[in-house]
């Protein structure tokens, strides 16, 4: 075979699955299968955020490193789960490098998402998750316009400008505003609350989890560089609200509530992250189990917080139930676990906690930014160690069973 072809397809399916959303050691784990599967008498993988490098020994003797500079990612799970397969056809029968780059091509040219389903799932996203931070039902009519505005203008503005501190802080800006606007007309009460559920679509509160969840793997600088990149999301997203708010002598911040109706709690944030599965453009059945699971992560979040009022214990619990189910899941689907994982925790993600904690920066309300900061590390910590517990026990599990679940250049 050609192995600087192979390795050269092999990287190809590392960078796309990179751009996809795929976990950073879930990501070195596929291609050190894939890796393991040619033969190669050793194989180092290097993967973070930016940048992916891969270097081989191949049957013969010689060495082979191709590196990567990743610029640019964007969540697309449906292409994460066809390239997912794709790495197990490879591991399973070794095609070679023209086999190898037709089924590859066959995965990056899928006909893309329909654009309606954007808008849709934009609106159910941020409309939902307006309805479940306490919103009336004027304040969701709100939300569904700027939530349509975000999908609007996020994507033309999303093939102009890459830096997210700009992308975030001129998307929150356009949606404040018409927030503000809305109210100046009389037309809903709650601008904090709505702007919450809508930020929901732009912040990045499951990148500081991701990130917690590395740095306790020892990955510290992919988690580094996930945690800094959720910091750089908020703090674009509240200098765009504080720009908005300065402009039009907006209010100021009045904090949220959930919703008072626990089945209206259920049923809005099962829909928000129906949406949110959408968003990252799951498919077909996926995008229900998306939901089941969204619905029950909540409900045992509410049920542990009523028999202990304790947010951490409550998250930790609802985490742990949360990574199982989409464990069982994946094995079920044959689909990678982060597809069932990310849009079901969406009701656990602090991302209010760590909205305010930007906004208390930005104000100078130093005592706001710390109480929300302390409360946005503690959520994030107990869905990191609830997602941890779960990768032990699955690794045992599968142990017992005698099935390979993570393998490294040691196998």
């Amino acid at each position: 075979m050609d192995y600087n072809k192979i390795v050269q397809n092999i990287l190809d399916v590392g960078e796309a699955m990179l751009k996809s959303g795929a976990e950073n050691f879930r990501l070195e784990d596929s291609l050190y299968r894939m890796c393991k599967s040619y033969g190669f008498k050793r194989y180092d993988v290097f993967a973070i955020p930016s940048n992916l490098q891969i270097t081989v020994e191949t049957p013969e003797g010689d060495i082979i490193t191709q590196i990567r500079q990743i610029e640019s990612t964007d969540i697309d799970f449906d292409r994460l789960d066809y390239l997912n397969n794709l790495s197990r056809y490879v591991c399973a029968n070794r095609p070679d490098e023209k086999e190898f780059r037709e089924k590859y091509l066959e995965v990056m040219n899928r006909e893309e998402q329909k654009l309606f389903i954007r808008y849709l799932a934009g609106v159910m996203g941020g409309a939902g998750f307006a309805v479940f931070f306490g919103c009336n039902f004027v304040d969701a009519v709100i939300a569904v316009i700027v939530s349509l505005m975000i999908v609007a203008v996020g994507d033309w503005l999303g093939k102009r400008e890459s830096n997210l501190f700009v992308y975030n802080m001129i998307l929150s800006f356009l949606s404040e505003v018409i927030i503000l606007l809305a109210m100046r007309m009389g037309a809903g009460s709650h601008p904090d609350r709505i702007m919450i559920g809508i930020v929901m679509l732009l912040i990045s509160g499951l990148g500081v989890t991701n990130g917690i969840r590395e740095v306790l793997q020892r990955d510290f600088i992919s988690g580094a560089l996930n945690i800094m990149n959720s910091m750089l999301g908020a703090a674009g997203i509240a200098f765009g609200i504080a720009l908005a708010i300065l402009m039009l002598d907006g209010v100021g911040s009045e904090g949220f509530i959930l919703n008072h109706s626990i089945p209206i709690q259920l049923i809005s944030c099962t829909a928000a992250c129906i949406g949110f599965a959408m968003w990252f453009k799951i498919r077909k059945w996926q995008v229900v189990y998306s939901g089941v699971g969204a619905f029950f992560t909540w409900a045992i979040y509410l049920v542990v917080f009523e028999l202990k009022p304790s947010n951490f214990f409550a998250t930790l619990v609802a985490a742990v139930f949360v990574a199982f189910y989409a464990f069982i899941m994946s094995r079920i689907n044959r689909a990678p676990s982060t597809i069932f994982l990310t849009a079901s925790v969406f009701p656990l993600i602090p991302g209010p906690n760590l909205y305010y904690m930007m906004y208390g920066f930005v104000s100078k309300d130093t005592g706001l930014a710390y109480s929300e900061m302390i409360v946005l590390f503690a959520t994030c910590l107990a869905i990191a160690l609830g997602f941890i517990i779960v990768d032990v026990a699955s690794r045992s599990i599968m142990y017992m069973l005698k099935k390979e679940y993570h393998i490294g250049k040691s196998s």
